[in-house]
């Protein structure tokens, strides 16, 4: 069955779905600072969708994405594709792209819904109401 629509998982079904599918690449879309510094999955590939200096979306970024499928050779008829995760700081910018990804014609796009870091707290701090640390799942940083 092709998936047509970009699906969510919480951080906690994503990183079974990764124990589970040896096929998923889970891909941390966030800037290069926040990958390097603030630390990012154990496991992920940084494609960022809008990095510094600029702050401007990557216009490659679906064509990176593609290349890193292997342009879908990752597909075949028993199994489907490969699942894309997307995971940003809080879940914003990963449902963002992954609609991209999906209106460009990708399947099994799916974005981690409370990121990294998660929403900010009542003393706007993240990663203590969500997120992947949040949840204790494997990360490291520079």
């Amino acid at each position: 069955m092709v998936q047509t629509q970009l699906h969510e998982l919480s951080p906690g079904a994503a990183w079974e779905l990764i124990q589970n599918d040896h096929r998923a690449v889970l891909v941390d879309i966030r800037s290069s600072m926040e990958f390097l510094f603030v630390g990012h999955p154990v496991g992920a590939v940084h494609v960022p969708w809008i990095d510094e200096p600029d702050w401007e979306v990557n216009p490659g970024f679906v064509a990176e994405i593609r290349k890193l499928m292997l342009g879908g050779a990752v597909c075949d008829a028993e199994e489907g594709c490969a699942p894309v995760i997307l995971i940003c700081r809080s879940g914003k910018r990963s449902k963002e792209a992954g609609k991209h990804l999906v209106e460009a014609g990708m399947s099994h796009v799916y974005h981690i819904n409370e990121g990294f870091e998660g929403e900010l707290d009542d003393h706007h701090q993240r990663s203590t109401v969500g997120g992947w640390r949040f949840h204790g799942l494997p990360w490291e940083q520079c």
